[in-house]
């Protein structure tokens, strides 16, 4: 990887091969040209086996920029062939240039912090990025969970989340950059833990959880 950036690789029933690896290193390495100050890439690569069709392939790579900022991809296929998972990483891959067009693009507002923009030094070092076809949408976004598992529901994960203060422009621009649908944030405005989401109809929305 170019400069300081810290690539890091994990896998889930996935064997990360020498090969595999300086695929990824490959296909990652130029992100630093669109992007300056990345601190670290993680990449995380899985299979989901599965008993009702092809198993699923998923690639996900999370992007975090000196200053605080995270972008995140994810491609998931149907594993089809040998190749299937490199596929879905170059996928990933090309996704993330719409999220680093999206950084690049992005101006300083009145209640933004600089760690959602790029500086002006910044976007003199960045190259133009290269030209983009439209985000190709997955088909497992929303993959079915089997019957069976909806009739005794389980806690299958538990995360810890870390949370920063912020307002509820910068949470939006958060979420825009990890391109989910909803974000949990400190609200710094009301002191609070709120939930930014997309509205169905355009637009977001703002939970502010109350003890009742």
């Amino acid at each position: 990887m170019e400069g300081t950036m810290d690539l890091t690789i994990r896998g889930e029933n996935v064997t990360i091969t020498p090969e595999l690896e300086g695929f990824v290193q490959k296909k990652l390495s130029k992100l630093g040209r669109y992007m300056p100050n990345i601190a670290s890439i993680h990449v995380e690569l899985g299979v989901q086996k599965s008993h009702r069709g092809p198993d699923i392939v998923s690639a996900q790579i999370t992007l975090r920029h000196s200053r605080g900022a995270i972008l995140r991809t994810e491609e998931k296929m149907d594993k089809v062939e040998h190749g299937t998972l490199k596929a879905a990483i170059v996928a990933a891959s090309d996704k993330m240039y719409r999220r680093i067009s999206r950084f690049k693009g992005k101006r300083r507002g009145k209640r933004v912090r600089d760690r959602y923009i790029m500086t002006e030094e910044e976007l003199t070092q960045a190259e133009p990025l290269p030209s983009e076809s439209e985000e190709g949408v997955s088909l497992y976004d929303d993959y079915d969970v089997p019957e069976a598992d909806l009739l005794e529901p389980q806690v299958i994960r538990r995360k810890t989340v870390g949370i920063n203060a912020m307002h509820e422009e910068e949470a939006i621009e958060q979420m825009e950059l990890l391109g989910h649908n909803f974000f949990l944030f400190f609200n710094a405005d009301t002191n609070s833990v709120n939930v930014v989401y997309k509205r169905g109809n355009g637009g977001y929305g703002v939970l502010e959880p109350q003890v009742e």
